[in-house]
């Protein structure tokens, strides 16, 4: 484990809790920082990192180059095959092994079991020179011990090589043979297999036998087309060459012949004509027969044999002919002495009987070509000549499936006689001194004279690891040294790499609380200190049973663990030799639980993904979202509250009257205001010359002006209560209230002696460029001819027009004579 960037801790195989004596440990269990970092050989390593952590170690043996499991390690897994009788050396310092896990260990001549871990090989009862080699790994968890084939693996069960089968992988499966469970050798269907069998091939395999295109006395072709031996064709139910041809007949022996001469059609069996050929007629002594017709001139005279008629005369036949119906050769009613009629033709004879253009035979007695027996095909009569016969005839080649002894195609070789490996045809006779072989010669499955095959050989006895079995010396099981039977269970003896005899089998290991005793041939208990020993007394242990309690040069002593520190359960070891407070600094000093590590921790800081920075930056920003929108509702309430506290002071009732910013004051203004543009005008937008007013005094003009100041006056001095902050509110309501477009209305405005209507409502254009009073107006009492400046409103919310000013206007506004 890395604790900031320098720091790793190995662990060892076991259970880390928050009971964990190391404080350092402990911590780095449970930073967020530590990252944990398996080696080969470990399993079921918690994930995500946190307490309590299990670690453990594979089914295997891991081996150490320093004690107490420090140093280079080096895992070894149960293996698929058995590692029997091919020692590997062993350089370890300290071993561990799996529960559930033995290995057979060998310090030079001696033997031993290991069944648990060791924590430092100088305290086993074993020379201090003796190098060791293991032998043996297999696993504990199988119910029935396996066969010494296969080993036990994990999940219980015997794990079978090719070949082999059974439950305890203790047979070969068919077409395996031998110890080793071997495969049958090439182009053989059957051999002699099964573990104690020699392998030797029984039955080569058939290439296209008859019946893989449903044939039966012919040859398929690669095309999966049968070609039928000549007389058979193709039978009513489909089966090809399983009838016989016309002009043959079916034999008692199973064969197809032909009919004897002038016969078109005869019968099975009997081989009676049952339809001769035209012109012949049924011999009324033999029934097979069909007699010629005879050969008579117009006169009356009988031609002599070798002649026919013509009509007038007889004439000699072809010289192929012994009589004849015509002069050519194609005439023979019964051909030359050593000629046979095939096909309409007489043909001639090799010296093996063979009809020329053919592979049928010559028959003497016919005078026909006939065909070879069914399951041969090709023939020959050794030695032919005209007085040869049928029963002379021998097969030269078979059909598939069928073998060629002495001359006949038979199914299987006889006893006394071997398929010659050369053709896979021949029945070949055995050596004299076999009643039966295989293979070759002289390889004998039986003996003669009452002796015992074992191993091809004839013998008088059957030697050791075989057992008598029908005249025939058989092995035992590969388990067994000597036996009575061939299963694996009827061991007598065991050989040295499976030394244990129980209940007929021979096992490689005792119990783990037991050792072999080799002068008993026995398992006997171990010492009662000892979990696993080599042997009797308290001396020869090999673990300690007790929970306090180590290994020392063979005896189980007190731990006497510094610092009270316990001894590590299935390690063998105290916790205080593996854990120390400060940090290793080279690979061989002590690490807070050991080197040598299985599994190792690194606190390292590791980067942020793109998928949490992500979520990170989405949750800001919503985060900004809700603050921004918490404080405008803020400040909503704020200003709702400021204009409730403006409309309280002023006295406003109504929205209306308080959304247009209009004063109790000003109210009443309106109202005049709207009597005033109630009244008739003559035209909009028009300056007009108002009646010529009646000469006044000047005591009455005097008296006007004043009243006009004076109200004036008034209305300039009238305030109005607003609360502290809000005036330039109210002035900007008011300004906007002025600036609205209003329905038409004209007034009157006197200036000297002139009265003059002006139209004082402007469109939504003109409000837009005359929107207030100017200054110019306010003082001539004259609208200004131009357009007023707009002035920007500022932030500070201040107008160019005063309350006074607002109150003028309406003042100055009214004619003199719409008081």
């Amino acid at each position: 484990m890395n604790i900031g960037a320098s720091t790793q801790i190995h662990l060892l195989p076991g259970q880390y809790t928050s009971s964990t004596s190391s404080q350092n440990l402990r911590n780095a269990l449970t930073s967020s920082s530590s990252a944990l970092t398996s080696s080969p050989g470990i399993n079921n390593v918690s994930t995500p990192l946190s307490l309590p952590v299990n670690i453990q170690l594979a089914p295997g043996i891991a081996t150490y180059t320093g004690p107490s499991y420090s140093g280079r390690s080096t895992f070894t897994s149960v293996p698929s095959l058995p590692v029997s009788n091919n020692s590997t050396p062993l350089n370890a310092e300290s071993i561990a092994i799996s529960p559930g896990t033995w290995a057979i260990v060998k310090a030079d001549s001696d033997r031993f079991v290991i069944w648990d871990s060791v924590p430092s090989v100088s305290q086993l009862p074993i020379g201090a020179s003796a190098s060791l080699s293991l032998s043996d790994l297999q696993s504990s968890s199988c119910s029935s011990p396996c066969a010494g084939s296969s080993v036990c693996n994990a999940s219980g069960t015997c794990q079978c090589p090719q070949g082999f089968t059974g439950s305890s992988c203790e047979s070969c499966a068919p077409g395996f043979f031998g110890p080793k469970c071997q495969s049958c050798p090439e182009n053989c269907s059957k051999c002699d297999d099964g573990i104690n069998g020699s392998g030797q091939c029984l039955e080569p395999t058939i290439k296209n036998p008859p019946l893989s295109c449903n044939c039966l006395n012919g040859v398929c072709g690669s095309d999966g087309q049968c070609t039928c031996n000549p007389g058979f064709t193709k039978a009513d139910n489909g089966t090809s060459c399983a009838k016989c041809s016309s002009g043959f007949f079916l034999s008692t022996t199973g064969n197809c012949q032909v009919c004897q001469l002038g016969c078109a059609q005869c019968a099975d069996g009997t081989a009676g004509c049952t339809q001769c050929l035209p012109g012949f007629s049924q011999d009324p002594n033999d029934r097979t027969k069909c007699n010629p017709p005879a050969q008579v001139t117009n006169s009356g005279t009988n031609c002599p044999e070798g002649s026919f008629s013509n009509g007038g005369s007889c004439q000699a036949c072809d010289s192929t002919c012994q009589s004849c119906k015509g002069g050519t050769s194609n005439d023979c009613v019964l051909c030359a002495s050593g000629r046979y009629a095939l096909n309409g033709a007489c043909v001639s004879a090799n010296a093996d009987g063979v009809c020329d253009g053919s592979n049928l035979i010559a028959d003497n007695n016919k005078h026909k070509c006939d065909s070879c027996p069914a399951k041969c095909t090709s023939c020959k009569i050794p030695s032919f000549t005209v007085a040869s016969t049928v029963n002379d005839l021998q097969c030269t080649g078979c059909l598939p499936g069928s073998f060629l002894s002495k001359g006949q195609c038979v199914e299987k070789c006889p006893d006394g006689t071997f398929v010659s490996p050369t053709d896979n045809l021949t029945c070949t006779p055995c050596d004299s001194s076999c009643g039966t072989c295989v293979g070759s010669s002289n390889f004998c499955l039986t003996c003669s004279n009452n002796q015992l095959a074992s191993n091809g050989k004839c013998v008088s006895s059957c030697p050791s690891s075989t057992f008598s079995s029908n005249n025939a010396c058989i092995t035992c099981h590969p388990d067994c040294a000597t036996c009575s039977g061939g299963a694996f269970n009827q061991c007598k003896s065991c050989p040295p790499e499976r030394p244990v005899l129980v209940g007929g089998r021979c096992l490689p290991t005792c119990s783990k609380n037991q050792f072999f005793d080799t002068t008993t041939s026995s398992c006997q208990s171990c010492d009662g200190s000892c979990s696993s020993c080599s042997g009797a007394g308290p001396t020869r242990c090999l673990a300690c049973s007790g929970p306090t309690s180590i290994l020392r040069s063979g005896s189980c002593v007190p731990a006497n663990c510094k610092d009270n520190a316990p001894v590590v359960p299935g390690l063998g070891v105290c916790l205080s030799n593996l854990a120390s407070s400060s940090s290793p600094t080279t690979p061989s000093g002590p690490n807070p639980t050991g080197t040598g590590g299985q599994t190792t921790i690194n606190t390292i800081r590791r980067p942020l993904e793109w998928w949490q920075i992500l979520l990170m930056a989405l949750g800001c920003a919503f985060i900004v979202l809700v603050v921004i929108w918490l404080c405008r509702r803020r400040a909503n309430k704020k200003r709702a509250k400021r204009t409730a506290m403006l409309a309280a002071q002023q006295k406003v009732h109504g929205k209306w009257c308080f959304k247009w910013g209009i004063l109790p004051d000003s109210v009443k203004l309106m109202k005049l205001r709207a009597a005033e543009e109630a009244r008739p005008i003559s035209h909009p937008y028009e300056y007009k010359h108002a009646p010529e007013p009646e000469p006044k005094s000047v005591s009455e003009r005097e008296d006007e002006n004043e009243s006009r100041r004076s109200r004036s006056s008034e209305e300039r001095d009238r305030v109005f209560l607003v609360p502290d902050g809000e005036e330039d509110m109210v002035k900007l309501i008011g300004s906007y209230q002025r600036s609205q477009p209003r329905t038409p209305r004209y007034s009157t405005y006197s200036h000297h002696s002139h009265h003059v209507t002006v139209d004082d409502t402007r469109s939504m254009s003109d409000a837009s460029v005359h929107s207030t009073l100017s200054m110019y107006s306010q003082v001539t009492g004259e609208r200004h001819r131009g357009p007023d400046p707009r002035q920007p409103v500022k932030k500070d919310l201040k107008s160019r027009f005063s309350a006074s000013t607002l109150s003028s206007y309406y003042h100055f506004k009214r004619s003199p004579d719409r008081r």
